[in-house]
């Protein structure tokens, strides 16, 4: 049962990360004028999550004989995500409700829930294998979701949630990660194929988030000289994930 309670207690701390938006909330006024580059932070820390982590994870579980399964899933979660926003446009498009809020903000929460959820199973699996094995992963993803979690929040403010209202919405996504610990947990024994499917699935989502809608949205809405400053943000979000990756490694 210790193992159970480090599990617990792990996925807890890294739900309560989801609120390291709160920080941006000191800025105030100046939040308004630095969301763009949140979200060229959140889309250099989702691709930079999605070819630095999550695939290669994916990669290395597979082994050469099963990696064109990774490529198939990976394929699956991007058009899936395609197929979800479409709908979730539809939908949104055709209700009266709330329609200053601009509907990808949904799939950034659908995908970070598949992500918490995953980030769960894997550190219950982890600490089942070691305790050292269980905190160097704890501690691998707590430092992969602070500034990942600080762009999610400038991207929910961004597509037009209140600031509290962001900050709920990324914690109830972010407790996913209790959930994954606790089926980790309990079926550890039968989990090593599905944490092989979810990877490059969840891989696929940030990959369509990140080039279909945040880098686009910084296209339309930046001018010729905030486009250097702006790419330079998504490469700091790039290099964040990267640099999380190789400290854990």
């Amino acid at each position: 049962m210790t193992t159970f309670f480090w599990i617990i207690g792990s996925t807890f701390f890294i739900s309560l990360i989801s609120f390291s938006g709160i920080l941006t909330l000191f800025l105030k006024e100046k939040l308004d004028k630095i969301l763009l580059f949140l979200v060229s932070f959140s889309a250099g820390a989702l691709l930079g999550a999605a070819f630095f982590d999550l695939i290669p994870e994916a990669i290395k579980m597979a082994g050469e004989q099963n990696i064109l399964y990774v490529s198939i899933f990976l394929v699956i979660g991007f058009c899936t995500f395609f197929i979800l926003e479409q709908f979730i446009g539809w939908h949104h498009h055709h209700s009266l409700e709330h329609p200053e809020i601009k509907s990808f903000s949904y799939l950034i929460l659908v995908s970070e829930t598949i992500h918490n959820f995953i980030d769960g199973l894997i550190i219950a699996v982890s600490f089942l294998i070691g305790f050292p094995i269980g905190v160097a992963t704890a501690l691998a993803v707590v430092f992969h979701e602070i500034p990942k979690e600080i762009g999610d929040f400038g991207v929910l403010v961004y597509c037009g949630f209140k600031k509290t209202r962001a900050l709920l919405l990324n914690f109830i996504s972010a407790i996913f990660a209790i959930f994954g610990g606790i089926i980790g947990f309990l079926i550890s024994d039968k989990i090593g194929k599905g944490i092989l499917y979810l990877l490059p699935f969840a891989a696929g989502n940030f990959i369509y988030i990140a080039s279909s809608d945040l880098i686009p949205e910084i296209k339309e809405k930046a001018g010729f000289k905030e486009s250097f400053l702006h790419f330079f943000v998504f490469l700091l979000g790039i290099g964040f994930m990267l640099a999380t990756k190789l400290l854990g490694a």
